[in-house]
């Protein structure tokens, strides 16, 4: 049989819950309540496109020319982005992640990242997925194994279904006081409120024709620390809940223009960050790992309704 392009499957049950998590960038490739796909994935021969699923590490989103500094060394990433001059995503999407526990409803994965240009940083990574009765939980800790101080963080790229067959008639909650304005090349030039602006989705409202490739921030959360953002069927009677938690403080949401005719807004991509755009330049959210620190994020995906 031929082998997968994404490495090895690891599926996933609890109850009518399944996924697949894979070897290579440790994305999520499906998730699905019985016959309800949750999220817009991709097929087992499939090669991953738009991001779908990936972690964004060490870094996520854009990188301004692919240039920044850290303490007084003047560094530069590959562009990894070229029509926009950017160094996008990170580094570990395309590197093959080692199966460390693959049973039943939990799978964890680990890599190194190894020192290399534009990044001499040493750092672990451990990917952790549970299926459980509230969904997908994800936790992902990034451990400082170097040096140095290196400078991380973190995104996911989950692209998320509301049971229609573009997003237009989906019905959008994002519970952020403040949006990012972005230049022609998705990089910040400032940071406003949402109040007034078609980026006021405090309240449920259609996607309709908006068009977003939007960071957000200043995020509301709940009396368990956990910001929602909801995708829902035009009728309420279901839904996707994309929850934010521990060390997620930005969350971007992207409706797919830009991608290949015939994958254009099919899902919203909810992806929770932990720090906006260009953080390695601007500093803005930026975690400083020093020599045997580790961070953790965790984010999950909880569908309801019938």
């Amino acid at each position: 049989m031929q082998e997968s392009p994404t490495g090895r499957q690891l599926s996933l049950r609890h109850g009518t819950h399944s996924a697949v998590i894979v070897e290579l960038g440790a994305a999520l490739r499906s998730y699905a309540v019985g016959e309800r796909a949750v999220v817009d994935g991709f097929a087992e021969q499939d090669r991953i496109t738009g991001g779908r699923g990936q972690l964004l590490v060490p870094w996520p989103n854009r990188i301004r020319d692919g240039r920044y500094r850290w303490d007084g060394q003047d560094l530069q990433l590959p562009l990894t982005e070229p029509a926009g001059g950017n160094a996008i995503h990170g580094l570990l999407r395309w590197v093959a992640w080692r199966v460390v526990e693959a049973s039943g409803s939990r799978a964890v994965l680990e890599v190194p990242l190894w020192p290399q240009p534009g990044y001499p940083f040493h750092l672990h990574l451990r990917a952790e997925y549970a299926l459980g009765e509230g969904g997908l939980e994800v936790a992902v800790t990034a451990r400082n194994v170097g040096v140095g101080a290196a400078p991380y963080g973190f995104g996911q790229h989950p692209y998320v279904t509301a049971g229609t067959a573009v997003v237009d008639q989906a019905v959008l909650t994002v519970p952020a006081r403040t949006w990012l304005r972005t230049d022609e090349r998705g990089l910040p030039v400032a940071v406003q409120p949402v109040a007034g602006t078609a980026y006021d989705l405090r309240t449920p409202q259609a996607v309709g024709a908006l068009r977003l490739d939007t960071p957000f921030g200043d995020l509301d959360r709940g009396t368990d620390g956990r910001a929602v953002v909801r995708l829902a069927h035009p009728s309420g009677a279901f839904g996707t809940d994309v929850w934010l938690g521990e060390g997620a403080d930005y969350v971007q949401l992207y409706t797919g223009d830009t991608l290949p005719p015939g994958e254009r807004r099919r899902a919203v991509a909810i992806e929770p960050m932990t720090c906006p755009p260009d953080a390695f330049s601007s500093g803005t959210g930026l975690v400083r790992l020093g020599p045997g620190e580790q961070h953790t994020v965790r984010w999950g995906i909880t569908p309801w309704g019938d």
